[in-house]
């Protein structure tokens, strides 16, 4: 979950560099229901990179190369309350080197500059978001030619992790949210109020309805997953695509034992698990250049500062090596 939100787009360009090959653009997808999306993507392509470094990521990307390859897998990735498309930037990266495609959506009112929508209205808009970003991609993209529609991935980080989970078939349930935060006030996501207007009879008809999976997404990465308290057990219990399911054992945002040990135990899909020692919440999104910490010090309190002995670029390095194993894996082609 978020507890921190972040102050501006320039804080981006402070995480670690990274060069590579693969192209990258930006697109905008409409949102009948709301502003158009905006929606970074990662893919293969073997054109001249850019040397500028001229986006968010911090990156030397081929902008607007030509997509390289053909029945490529897609992996969707949905960012933590108030972040936005480049948050894990670096895993895109690693994944588009290994011949993804990836897109990165930024949730409308639930991202660093716009985190005006409450809970009751982000916990329904995340899947639509994912479910238009998935048919943009197969349907509209100019290189939705070169996917294989059969071979579609989701990576879901904290909020975006909750939002995995419903796209792979769980089910919130407002009744358990607010009886949870009643018996354990002090879980992050109640006391930042999340459950404020749940007991409206209109947010708690909305929120009671609607829930349905995406049939397209054939497995999910999911770290720190948020609102594990919320899903009703037999929903989980019910999903049948594979999960790598990641847990950071510091975690104080989204408590291991109320958060990502209830999906645990209730998941019975194959399901690969990593608890991850000395790792904290924010050590899943992508390693913080150190001129962060003179340049945006309370930002690098925040989302920067590491258990002792824990390095969070050294990690990456076998977090994103175990994404892309997974997805390779999980994701086969049928050509």
């Amino acid at each position: 979950m978020k507890l921190a939100s972040f102050a501006t787009a320039a804080v981006f360009v402070l995480f670690v560099r990274q060069v590579s090959a693969q192209g990258f653009e930006r697109v905008t997808v409409p949102d009948p229901m709301d502003k158009p999306l905006e929606v970074a993507i990662w893919y293969p392509s073997a054109a001249p990179i850019s040397q500028q470094r001229d986006n968010p990521a911090g990156q030397s990307l081929a902008l607007g190369g030509p997509v390289n390859g053909e029945h490529l897998p897609l992996i969707v990735v949905s960012h933590g309350n108030g972040g936005f498309s480049d948050t894990h930037a670096d895993t895109a990266l690693a994944l588009a080197d290994a011949g993804f495609v990836v897109a990165a959506v930024t949730h409308t009112g639930d991202n660093y500059s716009d985190e005006s929508y409450p809970a009751s209205r982000w916990m329904v808009d995340r899947p639509r978001h994912i479910r238009l970003v998935i048919d943009y991609m197969l349907n509209t993209w100019r290189g939705h030619n070169r996917i294989d529609p059969l071979r579609v991935g989701m990576f879901g980080f904290s909020a975006g992790g909750y939002t995995a989970l419903v796209m792979l078939g769980g089910i919130p349930d407002v009744k358990r949210s607010i009886a949870h935060c009643a018996e354990v006030p002090q879980e992050p996501a109640c006391k930042l109020g999340f459950t404020q207007d749940f007991a409206d009879p209109i947010v708690a008809a909305q929120l009671s309805k609607g829930w349905a999976k995406d049939p397209r997404i054939k497995a999910a990465v999911i770290a720190a997953p948020g609102l594990g308290f919320e899903f009703d057990p037999a929903s989980i219990s019910r999903i049948t695509a594979p999960v790598d399911l990641w847990a950071a054992a510091e975690d104080k945002n989204v408590p291991y034992a109320t958060n990502t040990d209830i999906i645990r135990i209730a998941l019975r899909s194959p399901v690969q698990f990593h608890s991850v020692e000395k790792a904290g919440h924010y050590d899943f999104m992508k390693p913080c250049d150190p001129r962060m910490a003179t340049a945006l010090p309370k930002l690098w309190a925040r989302l920067c500062v590491e258990v002792p002995g824990f390095d969070r670029t050294a990690f990456h390095v076998q977090f994103n090596a175990e994404v892309v194993s997974f997805f390779n894996s999980r994701l086969v082609s049928n050509q």
